[in-house]
């Protein structure tokens, strides 16, 4: 890529989340969706949990309901269970994806499959436009085995969605949001340049280590999230030996957002209309 006449994207906000519980008392990070983190359109939220302390993620998930956006769950150490009331059930293995599709509803459990050692990973919630909000609920769920990994000098990328610049993609299909996510290893001192369409949004969140950002000076540690500005190329830099990063973005929504709970719509009638539903079992 000739760097003559790209504009990298800056970090515009970094944060390092806030410790939350959720669910039945998972301990965890959360990174985007505070008042302090707001959601970067289409992504509405994202967690980040990673402890070897099983009091801390053991209670898990139990069942509770969904409506209006996906949620991404993607395993880095550990394995998860998940059923639903629609008779689908399987387990998220370390390396592993799931890209749930809600749509009109769906009631679900999410629970550890271990009693012990390291669970670490990340879930994120994407939003849907208004017209697939009530679409048939739907997973695309993969192990690593089916995921591909591109190796550039000194980095490896994970395509878990989207298309990298050289042509690898990923086995997620995201059409409504044209949502890429990668997970980038990088050695010390490597840098890894990619195009991003202006248009769309992106965020990188560092798991491991220390990033530079495009030509902004000051290292980010993790665990950070940057919410990144205008710009139509992203670059990062391995800082203070090897790195380790997401970098996620899509192409914006622009539309009303209506959030409450596990429900998002677009207006607050459609928000009760989903309370009711889901009380009637409807879902």
């Amino acid at each position: 890529m000739s760097t003559a006449t790209t504009v990298l994207r800056k970090p515009v906000r970094v944060t390092s989340g806030e410790l939350a519980s959720d669910g039945a008392g998972v301990r965890l990070r959360r990174l985007m969706g505070t008042p302090h983190s707001p959601s970067i359109d289409p992504f509405l939220m994202l967690d980040c949990f990673d402890t070897p302390d099983a009091n801390d993620y053991l209670a898990g998930f139990p069942d509770h309901p969904h409506r209006g956006f996906e949620t991404v769950t993607y395993m880095l150490a550990g394995r998860m269970r998940h059923r639903d009331n629609h008779g689908h059930e399987g387990v998220i293995e370390p390396g592993g994806v799931q890209w749930m599709t809600a749509g009109r509803g769906i009631v679900h459990s999410e629970m550890p499959e271990q009693t012990e050692g390291l669970m670490r990973g990340f879930q994120l919630w994407v939003n849907l436009p208004a017209r697939l909000k009530m679409t048939a609920p739907a997973y695309q769920e993969y192990g690593p085995e089916r995921i591909p990994v591109e190796a550039r000098d000194g980095v490896t990328v994970k395509v878990i969605a989207g298309r990298t610049s050289r042509g690898t993609a990923g086995p997620i299909a995201t059409a409504a949001t044209e949502a890429f996510y990668f997970d980038i290893a990088l050695e010390p001192g490597a840098s890894f340049v990619e195009p991003v369409e202006p248009a769309h949004s992106a965020f990188a969140v560092v798991y491991e280590g220390a990033l530079r950002i495009g030509e902004h000076p000051q290292a980010i540690r993790a665990v950070a999230l940057a919410a990144l500005g205008d710009g139509d190329a992203v670059a990062l830099t391995a800082a203070e030996g090897p790195a380790r990063a997401l970098l996620i973005g899509g192409r914006p929504l622009r539309e009303p957002v209506a959030w409450y709970g596990p429900f998002v719509m677009n207006t607050a009638r459609e928000i009760v209309q989903a309370m009711h539903d889901y009380q009637a079992g409807r879902f």
